[in-house]
């Protein structure tokens, strides 16, 4: 790796300008993801979405930037995840046509442009792909139905019962999958070869890797009597030619295979899948053993802030992301875990890849989503500049909290002027996940309707290490980290007089919709609440979600019903005071709505002030990534519930 990457980093290159975000600004952003840089290092296509209000739907192409322009390379409006060949004269990518809910499919085009060719036409599309280091074949990780529902028509699996034998038989974000199988397929991009799946039977395979040497692919599996029932996935090989599958690594916690170019097998993750971890980086030795490269860094190599667990190749060294107190960024490990940090600063890094010894990354600061950069021989520049002057937004001001001898990281957004403006507490889900110095609409919009925005990363959050990670374990669940989230709220009071101590206002989703319940059962302060598809009831909730089996076991240290329902926030629905709004999508499967509906008629029988909001054919990632009407909709709902108990400036 070149050395002139040690000095990658620096502040974030984004002008911070001032003034309201509303809800129709999220059609004027362009969003880029899924950076991936030729082999010369010369071109990079990326991923551009945005937002079509007047469709509904998110308009996705390929774009590529070549040093002398940045341009749309394919037309979309639903084309993702491109991938360059080794040689670099072809990209692969996944289409997904303009019907509603088409299935993407493989397709692959010149690198000069012209036509895409699908070469693909499994009966539930294709979810990941990848080249062959030769660039003969892609493996990818198609769906199909099972024989029992293949062939059916659209109405007949509506009418059909479902014999269920196994857990999760659906899955948040996916639905149904206990009816169809994901699998390896090998795809010949020449067309000479039929695809040929690779791993055929009952099980569903994710996330594969190819050997250097193209012999072997690694994937991510779970094939004993207990899979579904015990967190963590085993890791396994399937050799090309013979198809013979065999398994290198016990369950554990594992995501992101890889191989180093010599051939040993890396991952992200740790040995232990049966309690919260960070995913640091290991490597297989030849004994079996696992050597954990990364730990001595007391950090995570995999954020939730940006997208899927990611593993580059530099020569000897793997390039990979990296998460401190709300930052996110890129280092470089090499085979004795040393470590160099390749973009720093803060910022947040959604995505990146090498190539032609440079590196590529889409980075957002607090006041713009994400940007190309890349880093070369002139440390870290921005290549595009797409969201300058389209959307008004505030900086995200950074302080931290000492709580119980710990160090909480925080945010404050304060709309423009000196006049005082009631307090918002915004509360993350994970919990092991965090807020930090990348761009989040949520907070644009609050601070543009004229709320203080207040975020931060209590106990349980990631960033700070496995001790302040695992700390909401066990009789630390909804005690340290209501202890963190009301130091944050008297310390932000302290530091941004503008705060109006009497209008104060609390919110968050999944984990923070479980927070946030808990807090107004106990604390009488917040004049306004809103609950989001949280996690409310632990002993329904544990025969409900996805997550039924291990979420509750991980978090709780056991799965009484007695500890289920005293770390409930259902048991204090009888001390809220607080006007609550409760929001939830029909087709949650992560905390289903059942979890809401008992929560918004205990709240209804008290004679608390409430209202509940119920997103049909919608999961539980509807505020990110759903329809954008729905997600329009819901900002509208949650400002107009604000206003009526906090009354902002200007509010009826």
């Amino acid at each position: 790796m070149p050395d002139y990457c040690r000095q990658a980093g620096g502040p974030g290159a984004l002008p911070a300008t001032v003034g309201n975000m509303t809800p129709d600004d999220l059609s004027k952003l362009r969003f880029l993801s899924e950076p991936r840089i030729d082999p010369t290092g010369d071109r990079i296509a990326v991923t551009h979405s945005r937002i079509d209000f007047e469709k509904d739907r998110y308009d996705k192409s390929i774009w590529m930037w070549d040093a002398s322009e940045f341009r749309a390379f394919t037309a979309g409006p639903g084309d993702t995840n491109p991938r360059w060949s080794p040689d670099g004269r072809r990209l692969a990518f996944l289409r997904a046509g303009e019907a509603k809910d088409a299935n993407p499919q493989l397709a692959v085009m010149p690198s000069g442009g012209g036509e895409g060719t699908i070469l693909t036409d499994l009966s539930l599309g294709v979810e990941e792909h990848r080249w062959s280091a030769d660039g003969r074949f892609i493996v990818v990780v198609g769906v199909t139905w099972t024989e029992e529902w293949d062939g059916l028509s659209d109405e007949e699996r509506r009418r059909k019962p479902r014999r269920i034998s196994f857990h999760p038989y659906r899955f948040d974000s996916k639905g149904w999958v206990h009816d169809r199988r994901r699998h390896l397929w090998l795809i010949d991009p020449s067309g000479v070869e039929a695809p040929r799946c690779l791993t055929p039977g009952e099980f569903d395979e994710t996330e594969p890797a190819w050997a250097p040497d193209g012999s072997r692919i690694a994937f991510l599996s779970r094939r004993d009597v207990r899979r579904g029932l015990d967190s963590g996935t085993e890791i396994w090989e399937v050799e090309v030619g013979s198809g013979k599958i065999s398994k290198v690594a016990e369950r554990g916690m594992w995501v992101a295979p890889s191989y180093r170019p010599d051939g040993y097998l890396h991952a992200l993750g740790n040995p232990d899948a049966n309690y919260p971890v960070l995913f640091t980086f290991w490597r297989l030795e030849v004994d079996g053993t696992w050597t954990d490269l990364t730990g001595h860094l007391d950090r995570s190599c995999w954020s939730l802030v940006g997208g899927g667990p990611q593993v580059e190749w530099w020569d000897q060294q793997a390039v990979l992301s990296f998460e401190d107190a709300g930052r996110v960024g890129v280092i470089g490990v090499d085979p004795t875990g040393g470590v160099q940090e390749l973009i720093g600063g803060e910022r947040a890094v959604v995505g990146y890849s090498v190539g032609g010894g440079k590196l590529a990354a889409t980075i957002s600061v607090t006041t713009g989503p994400p940007e190309l950069h890349m880093v070369d021989r002139d440390g870290l520049r921005s290549l595009t500049t797409l969201n300058d002057g389209i959307a008004v937004t505030v900086p995200g001001r950074y302080f931290t909290v000492e709580s119980d001898g710990h160090r909480v990281d925080a945010w404050a957004y304060l709309p423009e002027g000196e006049a005082s403006v009631p307090m918002l507490l915004d509360i993350h889900g994970g919990p092991a996940s965090q807020f930090g110095f990348g761009f989040f609409d949520e907070f644009q919009v609050y601070a543009g309707a004229g709320y203080g925005v207040i975020a931060c990363n209590p106990r349980g959050s990631s960033g700070r290490g496995l001790e302040f990670l695992r700390a909401v374990t066990g009789d630390g669940w909804g005690t340290v980290d209501l202890a963190d989230v009301t130091a944050v709220v008297g310390e932000a009071l302290r530091l941004f007089p503008r705060l109006d101590r009497e209008r104060i206002g609390v919110m968050g989703g999944s984990y923070g919709g479980f927070l946030t319940a808990w807090l107004i059962g106990q604390d009488r302060r917040y004049r306004s609440a809103v609950v989001e598809r949280g996690c409310l009831a632990f002993p329904s909730f544990s025969g409900t979600s996805d997550i039924a089996t291990t979420f509750p076991l991980l978090y709780l240290g056991e799965d009484s019903w007695e500890k289920m329902w005293e770390k409930s926030p259902l048991r204090l629905a009888d001390g809220v005071e607080t006007p609550t709004l409760v929001v939830h999508s029909e087709e949650d499967f992560r905390c289903p709505i059942e979890q809401g509906e008992q929560y918004f008629i205990a709240l209804l029988e008290k004679g608390v002030p409430t209202e509940m909001l119920r997103f049909p054919g919608a999961s539980h990632e509807m505020s990110r990534s759903g329809k954008p009407l729905h997600r329009k909709e819901r900002f509208e709902a949650i400002l107009d519930w604000h206003s009526r108990y906090l009354r902002t400036q200007g509010s009826g």
